[in-house]
């Protein structure tokens, strides 16, 4: 009887589903993954290891649409983790969207942030290196709650959201305090965009931990350029709220598309902490400093690109050898 009950509840959604396809003709799934690998020599003063093989992010999911109104999204996040195995598996999206009507879309479950996916879009290159804001976590990519998208005009939009405020990798709440933000994009043309970000995560035992951003960048058909200034107040990252610990962080990039195959691009940024009261140096001090990037890339198929890329970082402590890279990335999806 037992094993019969089991058998019932196991196959009645298969039977609800494939009972419900003839009414939905216009429903549709599809996978995709994603995978980000490298090889890299670094030249470093002092280094133990010299060069080495990489693979940094594997993403695998499935995304299906229920109706014109409806659609989900899930995607497995298999990286490297200080708290697992070399590769350990999560989940970054559990994401449900609703359009309940052509300017407002709801997303709900863990989903996507929205505090630089502007900006890795337009900086274009997030095989061969994160954004800013993610590379010195002042925000995660992804977390759990809700956002509302709104379409405002045209040319601007909004988004606001709350979310637990730890991230994808920790998605349990521990003490009760959501992180509330919104973000404005305005894009005054095809070839222009502008982006305010503010967001606000309250603490039990500082204050609270806030975020602002400014963004711009501007697309031609052969180049494009951005720019953007990040400051995180009360936090040395974004899980870690301390009193008076500001992150201060400079962006700006560029590429230059020759033809539908090759195109080279540039990078700058500089990030800098502040000095705490009887302190002699800033508090991040053994970090602050200034990246120059700059190679060239290769597309080699559809979802199939290479780069050749040279990365240096500056550190504002004499006392720490600058790192030199040499990099090999590919990245290959569907």
């Amino acid at each position: 009887m037992k094993k019969n009950l089991l058998m019932i509840i196991v196959l009645s959604p298969l039977i609800t589903f494939s009972q419900g396809r003839d009414d939905q003709v216009d429903t549709k799934g599809q996978p995709h993954f994603k995978v980000f690998w490298n090889y890299h020599y670094d030249y470093t003063k002092n280094v133990d290891q010299v060069s080495a093989f990489e693979l940094t992010r594997v993403y695998l999911g499935y995304k299906y649409t229920f109706d014109d109104k409806i659609s989900a999204k899930i995607t497995y996040d298999i990286g490297k983790n200080d708290a697992g195995s070399k590769h350990t598996a999560f989940v970054k999206i559990a994401q449900l969207d609703y359009k309940i009507n052509p300017s407002i879309k709801i997303s709900m479950g863990l989903i996507g942030g929205k505090q630089y996916n502007n900006q890795e879009k337009h900086w274009g290159y997030r095989y061969i290196y994160k954004t800013l804001q993610d590379e010195n976590k002042f925000g995660p990519s992804a977390d759990l709650g809700i956002n509302a998208e709104l379409e405002i005009s045209k040319t601007l939009m909004a988004n606001l959201f709350v979310v637990n405020g730890e991230g994808y990798k920790n998605v349990q709440d521990d003490d009760g305090n959501q992180r509330f933000g919104m973000s404005l994009i305005y894009n005054p043309s095809k070839q222009i965009i502008t982006k305010l970000y503010y967001d606000t995560h309250a603490s039990e035992n500082s204050k609270s931990l806030n975020n602002i951003a400014f963004f711009a960048g501007y697309k031609a058909d052969s180049w494009r350029i951005g720019a953007e200034y990040n400051k995180m107040e009360n936090g040395t990252n974004y899980k870690t709220a301390i009193d008076d610990h500001n992150l201060d962080g400079i962006s700006f990039y560029g590429s230059y598309v020759f033809n539908n195959k090759v195109e080279i691009f540039a990078r700058f940024d500089k990030i800098s902490s502040n000095i705490i009261t009887g302190q002699d140096n800033s508090w991040n001090y053994n970090k602050d400093g200034a990246l120059m990037l700059f190679g060239a890339q290769y597309v080699a198929a559809k979802g199939v690109k290479f780069s050749v890329n040279s990365r240096n970082f500056n550190y504002i402590n004499d006392d720490i050898e600058d790192s030199s890279f040499i990099y090999f990335n590919a990245e290959f999806k569907l």
